[in-house]
């Protein structure tokens, strides 16, 4: 099992929940989150000051998913998340020691 966190820009969520679901995911969390990469933020004039956004809004999917259901969700991230511009984002890939769901106890690629 493995963790994929994927983040996102946030008018890309519809696209890559409906990819997910394409392919079988069932079931993701989803955090809105700040961050910056290269992109550094940028400037904007408000009331005639100028300052620095430094943080961008962004959004983190959190999906287990088993072994052979990585690469298939790592493309749909990615090609539904994809513009071409600078900050589309990132994913990682994380092992998952183990899973339980709590109101069955059914443990392992069974609990996600």
């Amino acid at each position: 099992m493995k963790l994929v966190k994927a983040i996102i820009k946030p008018f890309k969520l519809e696209e890559v929940k409906e990819a997910l679901s394409e392919i079988g995911v069932e079931g993701m969390t989803v955090t809105e989150v700040k961050g910056f990469g290269r992109q550094k933020g940028h400037t904007e004039i408000y009331r005639g000051s100028e300052y620095t956004v430094d943080f961008l809004p962004k959004v983190m999917l959190d999906v287990a998913v088993p072994d052979e259901l990585v690469a298939k969700t790592i493309d749909a991230i990615k090609n539904a998340a994809k513009t071409g511009k600078i900050g589309d984002g990132k994913i990682f890939v994380l092992p998952i020691d183990e899973a339980v769901r709590i109101r069955t106890d059914e443990m392992g690629d069974s609990a996600i």
